[in-house]
């Protein structure tokens, strides 16, 4: 009997991590714009903007956004991995070759983004972490959910406070994470050079952030927030919302006021770098969680989304809407687009944003109702499965 895993029916999905997901995009998309269009890399944002719209927009940003959505999505990634492998093993069909052709694919992407499109990619250090996730997925739920949150505090604890006793015996001066003059080569390369030189440029920079020297700190804050979504999916959170909600409330509101207490810190006492990793580390992925159980207890059944069901067109696409905003962000910033790298400001980024992703919800919806994929989508899934879905919806 030919027993074959088919790609996740419209019926079996689940509305809320769609939600999610075109929340997460969005998210992300309001940080990633920083970098799309200045050197964020290498500046002080509240230097390089110094009108009150732009300091308010990035402070908004800084504390309810920067460091939240990534973690969001991360989790959602561990989410949507352990449900594939219950539907493939409920199948009698085995989960290692196919998560193995699922992490290539999306390694293969990633590097073409990033070497290509723009140096932020996060898809190739998702494909990484996701085969080190396998080791872990036959755990159950709750340990898989208490090694995740263990992998993740004591490591990251650790590191911050080594960054408080540096801040104590090392001059601030010392300890700055910015330079002027990498920020003026980004300006120089991405405002005139020619595509590769621009190339170049983005290879530097994902260099920059994605190397050994800083692999124990992405190790420690992306693999842990896999295991984390894998065990909520494990324990059912999502599909069982109304069975868990006083739970989830609790969690919801207790990681709201922990998560807000760590990002404001730097704006309630004297910054310093200790302060501003601890405001990230600790204070992202709590908003993150924060945001994920809202939706969830939000969406009293899957039939009534309401508001919020337009993020879902996006997150369904999620990964096409991830790369489509790369794509037309460096078309519009870089010098082979429109050319205006630089001459943009953190308050005209966002509305920008907002303006395009508006276009993706709509676009999202048209593509929806006559295909069941995203074009990205729609590869990965054919890859994954080795054999091609159905991809145009009849009528």
């Amino acid at each position: 009997m030919n027993r074959q895993v088919s790609p996740v029916l419209e019926k079996d999905r689940i509305i809320s991590l769609d939600i999610m997901r075109g929340f997460a995009i969005l998210g992300i998309f309001l940080v990633n714009m920083l970098s799309f269009h200045s050197p964020y890399l290498y500046i002080n944002p509240y230097e390089w903007w110094d009108s009150p719209a732009d300091k308010g927009t990035y402070a908004f940003i800084d504390i309810f956004v920067q460091a939240s959505f990534y973690p969001l999505f991360s989790m959602l990634f561990g989410y949507g991995l352990v449900i594939l492998r219950e539907r493939v093993l409920a199948k009698g069909l085995g989960f290692g070759g196919m998560a193995a052709r699922r992490f290539s694919l999306l390694l293969v992407i990633g590097i073409i983004h990033a070497s290509l499109i723009w140096h932020g990619d996060i898809l190739i250090n998702y494909a990484i972490f996701g085969f080190t996730f396998l080791l872990f997925i036959k755990m159950s739920g709750k340990n898989m959910l208490l090694t995740g949150i263990l992998l993740y505090i004591i490591p990251n604890l650790l590191f911050v406070l080594l960054l408080f006793a540096t801040v104590l015996f090392v001059p601030p001066e010392e300890l700055s994470i910015y330079d002027k003059e990498a920020a003026l080569a980004s300006l120089q390369a991405y405002q005139n050079g020619s595509f590769s030189e621009i190339t170049a440029q983005r290879i530097q920079d994902w260099s920059g952030v994605n190397n050994l020297a800083s692999l124990p700190v992405m190790l420690s804050s992306i693999l842990p927030l896999f295991l984390i979504g894998g065990g909520a999916a494990k324990l059912k959170w999502l599909e069982e919302p109304e069975k868990n909600r006083a739970f989830l409330i609790k969690i919801m509101l207790v990681s709201l006021a922990a998560g807000l207490l760590f990002k404001f810190l730097p704006y309630i006492t004297e910054s310093n770098l200790g302060l501003d990793y601890m405001q990230d580390l600790f204070g992202g992925p709590l908003l993150a969680i924060a945001y994920a159980l809202g939706i969830a207890v939000i969406l009293k059944n899957s039939q009534r989304p309401g508001f919020l069901l337009p993020l879902s067109y996006v997150g369904k696409l999620s990964l096409s809407n991830y790369l489509f905003q790369s794509i037309i962000s460096t078309y519009i910033f870089y010098s082979y687009g429109l050319g205006f790298y630089g001459k943009v400001s953190a308050f005209w980024g966002t509305l920008l944003v907002m303006f395009i992703f508006v276009f993706q919800v709509i676009i999202s919806r048209f593509w929806l109702t006559r295909y069941y994929y995203g074009p990205v989508e729609w590869l990965w899934r054919s890859f994954t499965y080795l054999n091609i879905p159905n991809w145009k919806r009849k009528g």
